[in-house]
């Protein structure tokens, strides 16, 4: 499976850089933060076309074309252009994540972002890479030496975003500075060190169970907002599912929940 991840994520590359900067048209899919273009279209049949050819018998959910269901223990988790916004200004950070589950279980992962040549790859229990270099989540004890990011969306619901401003006040207010790509770089930075964490209360499946397994193989440790791990069930309601996240190392894990559970509810 390895050999296949890698190979998918880079071949979508290819189509997401040769198109990069290029486009000038996409459609809105849920609400006006939520875009597809033709360029995640073409990735992510690219990515179904090799991992079909390898494991014909295995399942898939991809973001932009649905769950194909044949009752297999394995499941491909597919997000063929992670950051679309970003890509469609033209800003390069984006990225290409790919997943595989055995009973629901994250057991190997990779992510590419094209633009940095940089892939990040992990499997269950034996660590993670980037550019098949050894990586480590960041060694810092003390929130007010590292970056982090949070991410946020558009939402109707007004009160949840003044919630996460809240939040986000807290945060700037113990940390050293707060960044955002709002997309899977601010995961990977996260993985390798050069963030010390990062929060993001709005994902689907295919934007977080790659990041999952490569932060927690990196060192790190990623829970919900709650503080509780993160369980990826294999169904079709899995689409409709929002997933709430926080990772960094074990030190600061525990200084940024309690900050979150400083924030009434």
């Amino acid at each position: 499976m390895e050999p296949t991840i890698k190979t998918a994520l880079k071949e979508a590359g290819k189509i997401l850089m040769e198109n990069f900067g290029k486009l000038d048209s996409y459609d809105i899919k849920e609400n006006q933060s939520n875009i597809v273009t033709k360029a995640d279209i073409d990735s992510e049949m690219a990515i179904i076309r090799i991992i079909e050819k390898k494991f014909p018998d295995h399942n898939i959910i991809a973001e932009e074309t649905g769950f194909r269901d044949k009752n297999s223990n394995f499941t491909w988790i597919i997000d063929p252009l992670d950051g679309t916004s970003n890509f469609s200004a033209g800003i390069p950070w984006f990225g290409i994540l790919i997943c595989v589950l055995k009973d629901s279980k994250p057991v190997m992962a990779g992510i590419y972002l094209p633009f940095y040549d940089l892939l990040y790859f992990a499997e269950a229990g034996k660590g993670a890479t980037k550019n098949a270099e050894k990586i480590s989540v960041s060694k810092e004890s003390d929130l007010k030496n590292v970056l982090m990011t949070y991410s946020l969306d558009y939402c109707e619901d007004i009160s949840k975003t003044e919630k996460e401003s809240k939040i986000i006040t807290k945060i700037v207010n113990n940390i050293r500075n707060l960044r955002a790509t709002n997309c899977v770089v601010d995961f990977c930075y996260t993985a390798d060190g050069r963030l010390g964490g990062c929060i993001n209360q709005t994902t689907k499946i295919w934007d977080i169970v790659a990041p999952y397994l490569i932060i927690k193989e990196s060192g790190g440790i990623i829970t919900d907002i709650d503080g509780k791990d993160i369980k990826f069930d294999v169904n079709k309601e899995t689409y409709q599912k929002n997933f709430t996240i926080v990772g960094s190392n074990k030190m600061l894990h525990s200084k940024i929940m309690n900050l979150i559970k400083e924030i009434a509810p």
